[in-house]
């Protein structure tokens, strides 16, 4: 398949060179001295699936020069979804998949407002990785996946053209799941959970979830997330706030969610897609989130310093 990667970071990046070494046709979108680094001496993996490296890739900072490609995998951050769906548009032909694999539950709407619902998947991954270095991408944790499907859960041949892409490529693991809007706000529940206390906390995952006083806050964020999700129709299983404690007991000591890399770094971070969703749409369908809304309370200031907003919008 010809493939390009919109946003060549950690989840970018580690994706892409897995499908690169499979034999896909694979461009990376990227800038600075990422790009530069590519463009100059390839692209380095290290990872617990295995190492590797591509003495050459395809990398350019402008989409228009790529062309139609089969399919675009976002990997961008999800405040940055909105621009990169703009940027996108040269790359889109007529049978152009376009799957989102960021965290949140909102990158497809927004996606598909600018390019049409009929490009658009929805979709998610998993992996715990980041750019080590400019055309260097550290995996250390989760075994990568990567799940999508058609967002009325029909079976497709284009969803199951690209599963059979990813399934060339070691080190990843593609699923069409049943229900993708379960699969998306799965993923949504641990990755939240996750973000907003070591956000909040300046703390590993190991640390809190073994302190009973932030492990109280985490299964609270769980549990207004779950009753978000119930609202808006979404068919999770009983045990969904269960299972999403489970994946977060089983991350290595050390793990931080990339929201919180950037909180502590001084960075805009994905506050407004994570934690602050959850209090939008818990709004939306009269539910009080007041976990959430505490830490995106407790955040928003930083927040607002690191996009150079001021204080009060």
């Amino acid at each position: 398949m010809r493939l390009a990667i919109m946003g060549s970071g950690g989840v970018g990046g580690y994706f892409g060179a897995r499908l690169a070494e499979a034999g896909h046709d694979v461009t990376f979108i990227a800038r600075g001295d990422h790009l530069t680094a590519m463009q100059a001496e390839g692209l380095r993996v290290s990872s617990i699936e295995g190492d590797l490296r591509l003495a050459e890739v395809r990398a350019t900072e402008d989409p228009a020069a790529v062309g139609a490609v089969d399919a675009v995998l976002v990997a961008v951050k999800a405040w940055q979804v909105a621009e990169a769906a703009r940027r996108i548009r040269p790359m889109i032909g007529p049978d152009t998949v376009v799957v989102p694999l960021e965290n949140g539950v909102e990158a497809a709407d927004q996606l598909a407002a600018v390019l049409g619902r009929a490009h658009v998947l929805e979709g998610l991954c998993g992996i715990l990785a980041w750019r080590e270095a400019p055309g260097h991408i550290r995996h250390a944790g989760v075994s990568p996946f990567v799940r999508f499907g058609e967002r009325d859960n029909r079976r497709s041949k284009r969803a199951l053209r690209l599963k059979a892409a990813f399934e060339r490529a070691r080190g990843v693991t593609a699923e069409i799941p049943d229900d993708i809007q379960v699969a998306v706000w799965s993923k949504f529940l641990f990755i939240c959970a996750m973000s907003g206390i070591g956000s909040v906390t300046r703390a590993p995952i190991g640390t809190t979830r073994r302190l009973p006083e932030t492990r109280a806050l985490i299964e609270q964020i769980l549990a207004e997330i779950e009753a978000v999700a119930r609202a808006r129709g979404v068919k999770l299983p009983g045990d969904a706030a269960a299972r999403a404690l489970s994946f977060i007991d089983a991350l290595p000591e050390s793990s931080t969610a990339s929201m919180q890399r950037d909180i502590m770094a001084g960075r805009p971070s994905e506050l407004e897609s994570q934690n602050g969703a959850v209090v939008r749409l818990g709004r939306e369908a009269a539910l009080a989130t007041p976990i959430n809304a505490m830490i995106h309370a407790a955040l928003l200031p930083q927040e607002r310093k690191a996009r150079g907003e001021p204080a009060q919008p």
